[in-house]
């Protein structure tokens, strides 16, 4: 009887472990088998690369992006246009991990639970993607950045549709450059990054709206408040300068004149908790999502900083780190209101039978500011452009924005910054650009963004 015992229950062990490894693997199923049929031995599909058989990608005016004939991924007849979507589609072997070939692999291949990647015809047959992407603006914001390097991202921020994504430098993935990843001069240096989605920055200046939104809700006498600039301030023998000495300032001739002794003394009298909490509310230190890809988290780190850290930090120097799709994000919260519409990428999948299994929709994220609050800087970013800016670059669109030119060391010119949105509700569109080394961001990314947002407009009236 011990010996029948004995045996029943290592039976039963045997029996227990088989259905849990069952269970694992239909897990696994369920939940990689996309990605298992992908793997670089099914060579019918992958031919040593990411894809070769697979369905279209499109841009929102079904110009095809990428697309597979006779066992080869080809892409759009322009480079330019292949260049500037190349981020945003992906490359051919998949280095660009944030890329619609990549991450969407499994549906491009036709892979389905039911007959994994076969189809009545015996054939793989994958569904189409078509982006929300614009892909003649996207080309547009390549030809602008030139030779620089940067990052370039706008949206609806009213249904939530990302119209440009476009990431510098680039390559043709028509024909990479044989030396892509043996080049030693930095030339292609974060070139399979999608900066917009992937990086962060210094951000200079643009944080001083961070700083603002912290003043308006915690200084109930903010704008009847003034500082005394005379070009630069002593905060623990530590100077903190501005770019001239601009005298006496109220608040929002602070924030248009970009006051660093201003924006420094505020974020001290704010203190460390506040300034952490506003900067957390707004999006600060966590990551994102579009469409199942993860961003990279702006970072607002000042536990511990002394006073003069804590200034440098107000004015978006000392440790401060921004994502540019959070920026923009951003944008689109203060346009909203305080609340943010989520960005999507993805306008619809659809199977080879014309099935739509995936679409966009406009959703909500969660609030970044009270209503109060984003009106108020709403209208600082307004009197920015039309005191300082000039509303000549963006004419009809009632734009609110702030420059930045952030201080990034080692010898290398500053990155230059613009965000902001159009507050005209006929065109709702929010936006960030960044321009690496380009000395201010007025003469950089605001021009591109002055370009970009009339021609951004001109597709939605």
């Amino acid at each position: 009887m011990k010996t029948m015992g004995a045996r029943s229950f290592i039976l039963y062990i045997f029996g227990l472990g088989f259905l849990v490894g069952l269970c694992v693997f239909l897990y696994g199923i369920v939940m990689d088998g996309g990605n298992w049929a992908m793997q670089p031995f099914n060579k019918h599909l992958t031919s040593g690369s990411q894809l070769s058989n697979g369905g279209e990608i499109l841009d929102r005016n079904n110009v095809i992006l990428a697309k597979s004939e006779n066992g080869k991924r080809v892409y759009n007849a322009d480079e330019t246009t292949r260049r500037a979507m190349l981020h945003a589609v992906g490359d051919t072997k998949g280095y660009i991990s944030t890329g619609i070939q990549y991450n969407y692999r499994s549906e491009l291949s036709g892979y389905n639970l039911i007959t994994g990647l076969a189809s009545p015809t015996g054939k793989s047959g994958g569904s189409n993607i078509k982006l929300t992407l614009d892909s003649a603006l996207s080309k547009l914001a390549l030809q602008q950045l030139g030779s620089r390097n940067g990052a370039v991202a706008i949206y609806n921020y009213k249904t939530g549709e990302m119209l440009c994504m476009v990431s510098s430098p680039d390559f043709d993935p028509s024909n990479p450059p044989k030396d892509l990843d043996t080049d030693k001069t930095g030339k292609y240096e974060g070139v399979y990054l999608n900066k917009v989605l992937s990086s962060t920055y210094t951000p200079g200046s643009i944080f001083k709206l961070i700083t603002s939104a912290a003043a308006i809700e915690a200084i109930p006498d903010l704008d009847s408040r003034t500082w005394d600039c005379n070009g630069s301030i002593t905060i623990d023998g530590n100077k903190i300068t501005d770019v001239a000495a601009y005298g006496k300032l109220n608040f929002k001739n602070a924030l248009a004149k970009s006051s660093n002794v201003a924006f420094s003394q505020i974020a001290i009298e704010l203190g460390t908790q506040k300034m952490t909490a506003a900067a957390n509310a707004m999006g600060f230190n966590r990551s994102f999502d579009l469409d199942g890809i993860t961003t990279s988290k702006s970072v607002y780190k000042v536990d511990g900083a002394k006073a003069n850290e804590l200034g440098w930090s107000g004015v978006g120097q000392y440790t401060d780190l921004t994502n540019p799709y959070h920026m923009m994000l951003m944008m689109g919260a203060i346009a909203n209101g305080g609340t943010p519409v989520k960005p999507y990428l993805i306008d619809r999948i659809t199977t080879q039978f014309g099935l739509t299994t995936k679409s966009g929709r406009t959703q909500t994220d969660g609030q970044f500011l009270s209503t109060a609050t984003a009106d108020r800087l709403k209208a600082y970013m307004r009197y920015n452009v039309a005191s300082y800016y000039g509303d000549k670059m963006f004419p009809g669109l009632a734009v609110c924005a702030k420059t930045g030119t952030a201080e990034i060391g080692g010898g290398k010119n500053p990155n230059g910054w613009m965000v902001g949105f159009s507050s005209d509700t006929r065109t709702p569109l929010a936006f960030a650009v960044i321009v690496e080394n380009a000395r201010t961001g007025m003469s950089s990314a605001g021009q591109i963004a002055s370009t970009l947002m009339i021609s951004a407009a001109k597709t939605i009236k």
